[in-house]
């Protein structure tokens, strides 16, 4: 539950900012008649977003065991790419990320269309929807309570709703960075645990045959049917009996994003006016 709030959280708050300074704008510059596209853009977006998470849901069930093992296992790695990419990506632009959405809407108002407008707020939802839908997916198929999964994600987007709207109306004074920060830590480790859950996937698949095994007993820790094995196994992808090959997985990729998400950032130097002659 906490994983999926954490991904309903974080990716329902970009496109919230994206939408909400969308509309700000429009609002600021008396263009409330453009609204109307924007919603309408958004709310195709969101439809888009649930049905490629349902016809993915679909197409797994379908399959035979083998071929579900497989498809769970690109699923996961696709979700860990995701992921990836998007800690890394916040963890140089969320100091500025205001800044250049507002810079971005300004200059598409300025041209004299508001279709550029919708089309940001549209492609922000789009976008941060579809690796919603795979990040959850893949969240699900590890989680061993997809109802409290479910609730997670459902709860995280309300509250990205509730902030976004906030920061729209100016209630809210939110720190990007250090709310990214910590938000990329929890999601770091969870694509962890994805990532040892797709090692073992793509074994019960017949992919891989290496490093199998056993590395370490958790048995006394991850107890079945316990509320610590449903948090151990469901968010942070920890078995029973990990192998050498998920240990290995779980280190090399968790160790050094972490260090990197943690690493203090170094604020830009603006370069000094050149003396005059």
């Amino acid at each position: 539950m906490l994983a999926t709030f954490i991904i309903g959280l974080r990716e329902g708050l970009e496109a919230s900012l994206v939408v909400g300074i969308v509309a700000s704008f429009l609002v600021a510059r008396g263009r409330r008649d453009a609204l109307r596209s924007v919603w309408i853009g958004v709310g195709t977006a969101v439809v888009i977003c649930i049905a490629v998470g349902v016809v993915l849901e679909i197409v797994t069930a379908d399959l035979p065991q083998a071929a579900q093992e497989g498809l769970e296992t690109v699923i996961g790695l696709l979700a860990v790419a995701m992921v990836t990419y998007m800690v890394i990506w916040m963890r140089s632009h969320a100091r500025d990320l205001r800044a250049e959405l507002e810079s971005s809407a300004g200059a598409a108002l300025a041209a004299g269309s508001t279709t550029a407008l919708v089309a940001m707020a549209f492609l922000a939802v789009l976008r941060e929807g579809f690796e919603t839908a795979v990040f959850l997916l893949a969240a699900f198929q590890a989680s061993t309570s997809p109802l409290l999964a479910g609730l997670g994600a459902l709860l995280g987007v309300v509250a990205a709703v509730a902030l976004g709207y906030g920061i729209y109306r100016g209630g809210v004074k939110l720190n990007m960075a250090r709310f990214f920060r910590v938000t990329g830590v929890v999601l770091v480790v969870v694509a962890g645990g994805l990532l040892t859950t797709a090692a073992h996937t793509a074994h019960e698949a017949g992919w891989i045959d290496i490093g199998q095994t056993r590395a370490l007993d958790l048995s006394w820790l991850v107890l079945p049917g316990t509320p610590v094995s449903s948090l151990l196994t469901g968010v942070l992808g920890i078995q029973p009996y990990p192998v050498v090959l998920e240990v290995v997985v779980w280190l090399v990729y968790v160790v050094p994003l972490l260090i990197y998400v943690l690493a203090p950032t170094t604020k830009r130097r603006t370069p000094a006016p050149a003396p005059a002659a």
